[in-house]
């Protein structure tokens, strides 16, 4: 294809699953044009934390050297109850967690990861990137697909990848499941300087403190310079069409309960802005013939297991592969490339989709004597006891 309206593969959103997938195309050897809505490449946010499911793709991306500049990588995961302030059981994440998933865990600012993204998808000659392109509409072709665009052109594509998020276009056009699902909690989160932080948790370490219908986690950013705070709670005051539900005040009145240390901690979370928990049921069609979605737009989920873009890191690779595995000549079998990485992917994300909600439901916000029962059951884990997490860590489908 040589017209400039024509493209072989269009990835729709430049977020961190988007540019993933177009570096992971690029290591077969195939070619993607990415569209991004913003004027720019970036992302909202502070902290995520990627686990060794996504490390491993990382690595094989060939950005680790990049995500090395500014992640941190933590010592210990820690989970304390938010109530009396004690541990109730840790991980340990050095030398014998290395060994048994052969790539880290790290802590890292959303942007840094993107801008270690796009710097790889930038030193591509397979990969071109467009911003302030907004997707308004997709159409199945046949032996094609196209997009149209909210400035009036269009795009003739042999294939589409549908990476636009939570409220993808694309996810409109291939499920029409209608809009997500808003939850009764919020979260306030952001990255404040070290120097603004009076005590902290310890500088190698991720905690999170959880307590009746909250949970409040820490970590450091960017070598340590950084701290970043993420405060979530059930509202009581829930109106899922409203902006008047989980405001600051009910912020303070849900940690009420909490330790010292942790309602200190909260006297310096940014306020400014809320996010609600969404997430949306597993699907098992993610695809409509040359058309694919991955990562938010595909299985968005609860934050509460950290592993939405290691979820989305996983897509990227997976769906390159069956690309690859199905190239004849220069036209893949993007049809059935695109079914057998959904066939391989929707039973792997869904897991992953409901233990987050349980997660939340059954284990961190637990009141009573359930949360008396929790702590209980933990207290005497050994730090190197990784099998409740060798189904998630240890996957390389």
């Amino acid at each position: 294809m040589t017209d400039s309206r024509k493209k072989n593969l269009l990835i729709v959103g430049g977020g961190l699953g988007g540019l993933a997938t177009a570096l992971a195309f690029s290591r077969h050897g195939i070619a993607s044009h990415v569209v991004e809505k913003s004027p720019q490449f970036g992302e909202i946010g502070a902290g995520l934390q990627i686990a060794p499911n996504a490390s491993r793709i990382l690595q094989y991306l060939g950005v680790m050297d990049e995500v090395r500049k500014t992640a941190v990588f933590p010592a210990r995961m820690v989970f304390l109850d938010g109530v009396t302030g004690e541990r109730v059981r840790y991980f340990d994440l050095g030398a014998p967690f290395l060994e048994r998933y052969g790539h880290p865990y790290f802590v890292m600012h959303r942007g840094d990861l993107l801008d270690a993204l796009l710097t790889g998808c930038r030193a591509s000659k397979l990969i071109t990137l467009e911003p302030n392109k907004e997707l308004v509409s997709l159409e199945d072709a046949g032996n094609g697909a196209l997009a149209r665009f909210s400035d009036g052109s269009s795009y003739e594509c042999q294939a589409i990848v549908g990476a636009d998020g939570l409220r993808s276009t694309a996810r409109r056009f291939v499920a029409g499941d209608g809009e997500p699902i808003c939850h009764p909690y919020v979260a306030y989160r952001g990255a404040i300087p070290m120097s603004d932080v009076s005590t902290h948790a310890g500088l190698d370490n991720v905690v999170m403190y959880c307590g009746p219908g909250l949970h409040f986690v820490q970590y450091p950013l960017r070598r340590g310079e950084l701290y970043n705070q993420v405060a979530v709670f059930e509202s009581r005051r829930f109106k899922p069409d409203s902006d008047d539900w989980g405001t600051p005040d009910e912020l303070d009145e849900a940690y009420a309960c909490t330790c010292d240390y942790v309602r200190g901690a909260l006297k310096v979370i940014k306020r400014n802005r809320r996010w609600p928990m969404v997430d949306r049921k597993p699907i098992a069609r993610w695809t409509r013939n040359r058309i694919a979605l991955m990562g938010d737009a595909a299985h968005p989920m609860l934050q509460y297991i950290a592993q939405g873009a290691c979820q989305a890191i996983e897509d990227a690779a997976c769906l390159a592969q069956k690309v690859a595995d199905l190239s004849g000549g220069s036209d893949p079998d993007y049809a059935k490339a695109f079914l057998a990485y959904q066939e391989a992917r929707y039973l792997r994300t869904a897991r992953v989709q409901t233990t987050a909600r349980f997660a939340g439901d059954y284990v961190f916000h637990l009141d009573g004597v359930a949360r008396e029962v929790r702590n209980k059951l933990l207290e005497n884990s050994s730090p190197t006891d990784y099998s409740p997490l060798d189904w998630l860590y240890a996957y390389k489908g």
